[in-house]
């Protein structure tokens, strides 16, 4: 009975340890598959596979459309709503009266944050780190601003032709008495829309751990997945990027809002962690995105503003000319198109708008320009690589579905 009994316990031993084997052979397998999938789908891109990848962009465009049309019909109340809201708003933009002026005035504010709102959006979402329309736009508009202001003595630049076209007003001012603060406060409204839009832009990675983690399923987002490989491997993690990830994870979900807001108020490439963190550990929307939106729209804002107005304060501006001079050899020649174009700018600032500016071709507005360009083509090819990676994602998921269904 002993040995009956001993070899029934070995038998379900070893069944069990089979058991764990196969499981354990099949996590690789799964692993592996979704390893070489993730591959593939990143070689979809233009410049590798030009034709495939327009089909799969042009297909998930249709397969997008398809979705928003049927979400939207389900909303058909609210959809209705909107559309009132907006026939009422479009009759009273085109009815003549005295409420036109109160109509253009809105108008133009609101383009304006708009316009800022949306760069601090794309600067998160889809050109990655944060800085770069920041310092394509809002930055270059900042220092543009101040170097205006230290130059005319004044921030009360004619509207219009501000903010398209800088000039300074008529009015006599006297010699330094433009202030630190005045500056300030003339760039508020962009770069605090600048910063709510980057707090926007900073949702997709919270909703997609909150869904993940509500629903239990694996997304396959590299940021996830290496999120939760820090999490597993948090004891052992010894090199100086994996530690600084896990404090700040650390700083999040032990202090809460005040940890996020931290995170949130100082320039910090690590912030899309903090918004998977927040979602993976279900904080509430509005504590992390109220902490998110006072960290990045007003006291980060106010951070990178200063330093900004600070760096292109007429004196500083000078002193750096004055040393780019004194670089042996190649500092005259490097020095000659700054100060060109810092006269050209003095020379337009006392011109009216309808006044003949002389216009001299510089080439750090050229190299401005092409940068631009190249941002916004890059933007794109990114967007249509994504989009194909995407249905090809699909693909993949429904091959594996019929698999499993067989």
């Amino acid at each position: 009975m002993a040995e009956n009994g001993t070899d029934c316990d070995q038998r379900r031993i070893r069944m069990s340890k089979e058991q764990h084997n196969g499981n354990f052979t099949d996590s690789s397998m799964l692993s592996e598959r979704k390893r070489r999938e993730r591959e593939e789908r990143l070689n979809i891109v233009l410049w590798k596979k030009p034709h495939v990848t327009l089909q799969y962009f042009c297909l998930e465009t249709l397969i997008n459309l398809k979705e928003w049309t049927i979400k939207l019909w389900r909303r058909r109340g609210v959809l209705v709503c909107v559309l009132l809201a907006l026939a009422v708003l479009t009759a009273m933009y085109y009815i003549e009266g005295a409420h036109q002026q109160y109509v253009r005035y809105m108008e133009k504010k609101f383009f304006w944050c708009a316009y800022w709102v949306g760069l601090g959006i794309l600067s998160s979402v889809g050109l990655g780190t944060g800085l770069h329309t920041f310092l394509l736009y809002l930055g270059p508009h900042i220092a543009s601003v101040t170097l205006a202001a230290y130059e005319c003595n004044s921030v009360n630049f004619p509207e219009p032709p501000y903010p398209d076209q800088i000039i300074c007003p008529d009015e006599e001012t006297t010699e330094g008495s433009i202030s630190l603060w005045a500056i300030i406060s003339k760039v508020r409204l962009e770069a605090c829309m600048w910063g709510a839009g980057t707090a926007i832009g900073e949702l997709p990675p919270y909703f997609m751990a909150r869904a993940a983690r509500l629903s239990g399923a694996e997304p396959d987002d590299e940021e996830y997945q290496e999120f939760e490989e820090m999490l597993e491997h948090a004891e052992t993690a010894q090199d100086f990027a994996s530690r600084a990830k896990l404090a700040v994870q650390n700083l999040v979900q032990k202090v809460g809002f005040f940890g996020i807001l931290a995170c949130a108020s100082i320039p910090n490439p690590l912030f899309d962690l903090a918004g998977i963190t927040c979602g993976h550990f279900l904080v509430p929307f509005w504590t992390f995105f109220g902490a998110t939106l006072i960290g990045k729209a007003v006291i980060k804002m106010h951070i990178q503003k200063l330093f900004v107005i600070i760096t292109f304060s007429k004196h500083i501006v000078e002193q750096m000319v004055a040393l780019i001079g004194a670089i042996p050899s190649i500092g005259p020649s490097l020095q000659k198109p700054f100060q060109e174009y810092l006269e050209a700018q003095r020379i337009k600032l006392h011109h009216k708008s309808d006044s003949a500016v002389p216009q001299g071709e510089n080439w750090l507005s050229w190299m401005f320009e092409k940068l631009v360009i190249v941002m916004v083509c890059y933007f794109i090819l990114s967007i249509i690589n994504s989009m194909a990676q995407s249905y090809a994602k699909r693909l993949q998921q429904k091959m594996y579905s019929e698999e499993k269904t067989k």
